[in-house]
């Protein structure tokens, strides 16, 4: 390839370790400072403020319960059919597998989004109340 003399850049940093980089990250916002910039922008000129934002996160109250209440009733229902199963309970396997087939359908979306909740509201990484959809 010919020589490009015409194009000015310059190259780009190639060893940042991760101290280097934690470090830019803790001098980056300040607790007082109100639109979440640098107290010192002295050392990186190129840092974008947007990245550090981070939204309150508003809890879905309505899909947790929803949530709540398909865990409850899913798990209800599979309880009823493995006694229908069983013999505890007066019924037909049909009414059983209709039983079974009703309580997955509830008891798996309901246990997923249970579990969502229950893990952003620990603060588990990778879990946000975000992940949960709000009607």
């Amino acid at each position: 390839m010919g020589e490009r003399t015409n194009v000015r850049y310059t190259p780009l940093p190639t060893d940042d370790t991760q101290q280097q980089q934690n470090q830019r990250r803790r001098s980056f916002v300040s607790a007082g400072n109100r639109y979440g910039g640098r107290e010192d922008d002295d050392n990186d000129s190129n840092y974008d403020i947007r990245f550090d934002y981070m939204p309150k996160q508003k809890i879905p109250w309505k899909s947790i319960a929803l949530a709540l209440f398909l865990l409850a009733f899913g798990s209800s229902l599979l309880i009823v059919s493995h006694l229908i199963f069983t013999g505890h309970m007066g019924g037909d396997n049909s009414q059983a597998f209709g039983f079974l087939t009703i309580g997955f359908l509830m008891f798996l979306p309901g246990f997923y989004e249970t579990r969502i909740a229950y893990y952003s509201w620990r603060g588990c990484k990778g879990f946000t109340f975000a992940h949960i959809p709000d009607y």
